[in-house]
């Protein structure tokens, strides 16, 4: 496993939040607001793990320029995380 990897699992296992929200996005595009319904988390504290995890490259925003409707999508390192913590 390379340091990438490792430290993207060591920041997913630290926060349900966050693995919700990545496992949110493993199927599909979603915006913040699919993502804090589906979740059950309210929207401000959605955006917030949005931002963190686009930090972290486990997700991208299709469209950054947009103040409304952003899309967010997981990233190929984000799949492998959820592969990992799934095999679990």
């Amino acid at each position: 496993m390379d340091d990438d990897l490792v430290g993207a699992l060591s920041f997913i296992k630290s926060s349900a939040h966050r693995q919700k929200i990545l496992e949110s996005l493993s199927s599909t595009i979603k915006t913040p607001s699919e993502i804090a319904k589906e979740t059950d988390m309210r929207l401000n504290h959605t955006s917030m793990y949005l931002g963190e995890l686009k930090k972290k490259r486990l997700i991208i925003c299709l469209n950054e320029g947009s103040r409304k409707g952003r899309l967010y999508q997981i990233t190929g390192l984000g799949k492998r995380v959820l592969e990992i913590l799934n095999r679990e």
